[in-house]
């Protein structure tokens, strides 16, 4: 009983760790798209890091343009999620 409580808590620490060490890699990727006169840079963690509007843009299309430049970035992010995971696939647990 002993035995098979520490491997579970054993594996559990490898799993923290094994998440820790994707969330690391992740946080060094970034992902930029450029649309409409927007630039947003997000990393792989999901969070921007910065957003740039060009300054001629106009105010009514703006709203629309930062929507699908966030909604696309973070769809790159998400196959650049998937695309780290099956690259770590080698680590257990993974």
């Amino acid at each position: 009983m002993r035995k098979t409580m520490f491997n579970k808590l054993k594996h559990l620490k490898d799993l923290r760790s094994q998440a820790k060490t994707m969330q690391n890699a992740l946080a060094q990727e970034t992902v930029t798209v450029e649309k409409g006169g927007i630039t947003v840079v997000m990393n792989g963690n999901m969070e921007i890091t910065s957003i740039n509007i060009n300054e001629d843009l106009a105010k009514d299309s703006l709203e629309g343009m930062l929507t699908e430049s966030i909604n696309e970035a973070i769809k790159k992010t998400q196959r650049l999620m998937a695309r780290k995971m099956q690259e770590l696939g080698n680590i257990p647990g993974f």
